[in-house]
């Protein structure tokens, strides 16, 4: 007998409803009945047309651009299903906004990221499942239980399929230092050789590359990180392997695409040959570069959903 909730629903925001229906398609679930919708003044209202009494409900909102309005939605969401007297509430987050600001940089710095699981655990959240956390110890952050994803074995899917087993002429990258464990267990399921470019932030959004380390002249290599906002670090990173290394094609992959700003232009105009995303952040209406392709995150998150429901382990979806 499942003890927290007699039965599964699947509710969504308004953040990411294409992969909310993709994930209820892979559970074969109709999404929940529910509707967000703002007030005249801005005000986030919610309103459920089912009940969900004793309902193990799993809430599907990435805290994406415009990143306060899917946090509020999101909040205001897991308060009224809390008041419908759930049984127990997840809240699904794809990307989890505030994630860079996981410690003070310089002095009186908020540590936004705290707040955030702080404000999610006292809006009656039981439990948060997400993926790719910017720093895995956010899940510190919480008093509840956290289950974070890895969108890496998808594309060590992606390029196993691409690549074969031509592993010789093929290196994983690290595009900073800070990214050099994510890349290193990358490069190790791909039975790659790693290297790394180390670079000199000199602001926000913005960065020097100063040296690459190890060789990877006259190879193709595979640039990893968790998010890709601007571009200007990815793109930054990739010209300073081919001018300055002497690699001779370059493919990026990152869970999250935030393409903020000139992103997608300096992705089309850089040296890089395709870069892949998950679909934890919707693609923007109108916007198109060829050089991006996007992966599904949907059949990880509700393999994930139904073991958390089932009572299953989550950690054979990290092998």
């Amino acid at each position: 007998m499942i003890s927290h909730g007699k039965d599964l629903k699947i509710f969504s925001g308004n953040s990411n409803r294409a992969l909310a229906d993709a994930i209820c398609k892979e559970l074969r679930l109709p999404l929940g009945n529910s509707e967000c919708k703002n007030f005249a003044d801005g005000e986030c209202s919610v309103s459920i047309y089912e009940t969900v009494r004793g309902s193990d409900v799993f809430i599907i909102q990435s805290t994406c651009a415009p990143v306060n309005d899917n946090l509020m939605e999101l909040l205001v969401m897991i308060d009224a299903f809390k008041r419908a007297s759930a049984g127990r509430i997840t809240a699904v987050i794809p990307y989890f906004g505030y994630a860079r600001q996981d410690r003070k940089a310089k002095p009186r710095d908020p540590i936004s990221a705290k707040l955030v699981a702080n404000m999610l655990t006292t809006a009656g959240a039981d439990r948060v499942l997400t993926m790719d956390l910017h720093a895995a110890q956010i899940q510190g952050f919480f008093d509840i239980p956290v289950d974070n994803l890895l969108g890496s074995p998808l594309f060590v899917d992606y390029f196993t399929q691409r690549f074969g087993n031509d592993t010789e002429n093929t290196m994983v990258v690290s595009p900073d230092v800070g990214s050099v464990a994510r890349a290193r267990a990358f490069a190790q399921k791909l039975h790659m050789n790693m290297a790394i470019v180390d670079k000199r932030r000199q602001k926000a959004n913005q960065s020097e590359v100063m040296s690459i380390i190890g060789d990877v002249t006259g190879k193709r290599v595979i640039l990893l990180d968790d998010m890709v906002d601007t571009a200007g670090s990815l793109c930054g990173a990739a010209k300073a392997l081919v001018e300055i290394g002497g690699a001779t094609e370059v493919y990026a992959c990152a869970s999250h695409g935030v393409l903020s700003g000139p992103a997608i232009q300096r992705i089309e105009e850089s040296v890089i040959k395709e870069v892949l995303f998950l679909d934890t952040i919707p693609v923007k209406e109108g916007v198109r570069c060829d050089k991006i392709k996007y992966l599904s995150a949907a059949p990880m998150l509700a393999d994930a959903i139904s073991f958390i429901y089932h009572e299953d382990s989550v950690s054979r979806l990290f092998v």
